[in-house]
Order: structure tokens, then sequence, then C-alpha cells
């Protein structure tokens, strides 16, 4: 198979959640603990951190990484979801794992693939623990990519965990109170393996706490031992708290020597370092167009109020949701004084433009429906002067189709 035979296999042969939403999860280990066995136990091969949390987690996660790098260490990074190939969520020192990696692997395993059902989520963390290992990584920074506790990167032992903050998101899979998505979340901190939590909320605190007491793990909330600042090259100011729990999450890490020049150096160029796309990138200059892939209720406050701070004439929307969202939530937080254009993503999971329309409405959001996300961002652009201002966004599959 080729390249993109390989990926399109992946992606049609299996569910995959962020396709299909909840009916693609696995709620137990055992398919990922058997393809690691046939593996060799690749994740035993190399340390990692390990990185959870409702949003913050993949920000967090490319921060780490860059000022690993900028130390010098051979750093794996694994996130999830992509926004334009496969391949990036499987990095080392910021360069994709190659088309002939994937390629071979899948031809090697695509059998034992099939006959044990396998989830595009479950061949995919058994694809970036064997590069990993592969590739002689010192570290790996991986990113849990729904929940924690039955995610299937829950299998390794990490030299840290990472909990950015508990949210209001997959409700429908993790649970419909914080404590719950937060017991979920607490599900990757491991036996005397120390904790992190970049934000302190009272609703969940106590969760962390009595799941690291019962596994001896040390556990700290970044506000309690963070007090430096640094300017990052991620502008959306949602990254402070993100920022904090990363400076404590290196002050726990042991055995790695990390100077303040690589901090400083590592938070300024983390695009640069990692490919990092859609955390409040600026696409075009005039006029300004900014996109940003935060998608449930928390993300979206943070953004929406970074929106506000920005000077412009006119404001243009281009937005979009998947189906599983909560968009009566979500909707008064968006700005009534903007032209909007509503599309549906390119998914099965994809909202209605119409549906959106008609809800957005009803909060005093008016504009028109597109055929799709490209049409709405070309419109926007044809009506926007210099001094306008245009947003994408509401879910990171509309930011997909547009950097």
């Amino acid at each position: 198979m080729t390249y993109q035979e390989t990926v399109t296999w992946m992606f049609n042969q299996l569910p995959m959640y962020q396709m299909q939403g909840a009916k693609a999860l696995k709620h137990k280990l055992d398919n990922i603990l058997l393809l690691s066995a046939r593996l060799g136990q690749p994740h035993q091969q190399f340390k990692c951190i390990h990185v959870a949390g409702t949003n913050g987690k993949g920000s967090s996660s490319h921060m780490l990484a860059s000022i690993l790098q900028e130390e010098g260490y051979k750093v794996g990074l694994y996130t999830s979801p992509h926004l334009r190939d496969f391949r990036e969520r499987i990095k080392v020192n910021g360069s994709e794992v190659p088309e002939s990696f994937v390629v071979d692997f899948i031809n090697e395993h695509k059998s034992f693939l099939s006959k044990e059902s396998l989830s595009f989520f479950e061949m995919t963390v058994g694809m970036a623990f064997a590069y990993f290992a592969y590739a002689k990584v010192d570290i790996a920074i991986v990113e849990v990519g729904l929940g924690g506790r039955l995610d299937s990167t829950n299998i390794i032992t990490p030299e840290v965990s990472l909990i950015t903050n508990i949210g209001w998101d997959h409700t429908d899979i993790l649970g419909s109170t914080l404590a719950q998505i937060a017991y979920e979340k607490a599900g990757i901190i491991k036996y005397k393996v120390p904790v992190v939590i970049s934000e302190y909320q009272r609703e969940t605190a106590e969760v962390f706490m009595t799941v690291a007491k019962e596994r001896e793990a040390p556990i700290v909330f970044a506000s309690q031992i963070v007090d430096e600042v640094f300017t990052s090259d991620l502008k959306g100011f949602y990254q402070e708290q993100n920022k904090k729990g990363v400076l404590a999450t290196l002050k726990c890490l042991e055995g790695f020597n990390i100077s303040f020049e690589a901090i400083q150096q590592g938070f300024l160029n983390t695009v640069k370092n990692t490919g990092l796309l859609g955390r409040w990138q600026q696409l075009n200059e005039i006029p300004k167009v900014i996109c940003d892939t935060a998608h449930n209720l928390d993300g979206l406050t943070y953004v929406m109020r970074q929106l506000t701070n920005e000077v412009y004439d006119q404001l243009y929307m281009v937005i979009g949701f998947v189906k599983d969202k909560n968009i009566d939530e979500i909707l008064p937080l968006f700005p009534k004084n903007a032209h909007y254009f509503f599309c549906k993503p390119s998914i099965e999971r994809g909202l209605s433009a119409e549906l959106l329309r008609d809800k957005a409405a009803l909060f005093g959001l008016h504009g028109e429906v597109c055929n799709s996300v490209s049409v709405g961002y070309e419109k926007a652009l044809e009506k926007a002067l210099p001094g306008d201002l245009v947003y994408i966004g509401g879910s990171t599959f509309v930011v997909a189709e547009i950097v």
C-alpha cells in the first residue's frame, strides 16, 4: 500500500472517535496491551511524561517538548487529533514520523490489527510507542486522547503525570459532574509517580488528592511552586495557566538538567520547534485572520474573552461544531456584533450548518449558511476590509480545513 492508501485503511477499517464519536471508543485496555506485547513492549523502552486534561493538554505537551528539545534532548511527541496529516500525531524533535514507517508498521501488523479489531486510536498509540523506541528518544511527551483511566496511552509509567484542568466536555463518556470527569483524568496517576495539576479547582482538587494519596504519588498544584513568568509564542492568554503546569512539571522531572535559557527559548519557539497549529494562530495580517481550535465551554470562554481584546471595525465569524457539543451553552459566549458564516465540518459528526444557523438566531447571532468551511472562509475574506477581523473556530475540524 502507498502511504495514502495506508492512512485511508486506518481511517476506514475501524471506528475512529474523531469521526464517529462515542461508538468508536473501547472501554478497556486489553487490545493495546495485546498489541504492545506483540511489539515487544516498546513503551517500556523510553522515559515519558503523561499529559491529560480537558483543555490545554495539547499546548502543554508541545511546550514541554519544545523546552526539552532546546536543552538538546531527543524528544518524542504524541498528540491528537491531527489537522493536516496523520503524521502530525507522532513526532521526534518536531519532525513527523516518516511515511515509510507508517506504511511498514501497518503492512507488518495489518492481519493482527484486523483480527483483533483494534480501534484507530489503539493502533496509532502502538505505532507511536514503536516509533519512539525505534528512534531511541531520551523522553516522550504522551498526550491522552480522551479521559485517562481507560485511554490507550495509559499503559505507560511516566516520570511525571500532568493534568491541566477539568471542564465540561465528553460528558456522555466521562461523567456528568466535574468530580466524575476528574476521576477519569486521575486514572493516569501512577504509584509513587509525581502528579502536577496545572489549575487548582475547588470542585476537583479533592478527587486528585484522594487518588494521589491512594497511590502514594506526590501531588503538586502548579500555583504552589511556580511564580516565574515567561513569554511564549503561543499568544492566547489562556496559555498562562498551561505555562505554570509546564514549569511545575519540569521542577518535578528528575534526571534531566534543564537550564533557564532552554525554558526561555522553549516557550518562545514552541511553534517552530514542534509545528503546533491552531492555538490563537494568525493566518493573515490584512485583514487580520485568527483561528483557534477551542471547542468546548471552558476553552471557548477563554477564547471569546481574548477576542474582546482585539481592535477591529467589523467582525466576521466562520464557525462550525460537532453534534455532541452542547451548543445551547456555547452559543451565548459568542459576540452578537458579528456577521456569521455557519459551516458543517466535513466529518460524520459534523453539525448541520442549517441547524446551527437556526440555533444561533435564538441567541442573537445572525449570518448565512455556507456549503463548506472553505467557502465560509472565502466569503469572509471577500467581505472583510483592511480594518476588519475574521475568526475561524468552534471545532478542531473547522480549523483543520483552513490551516
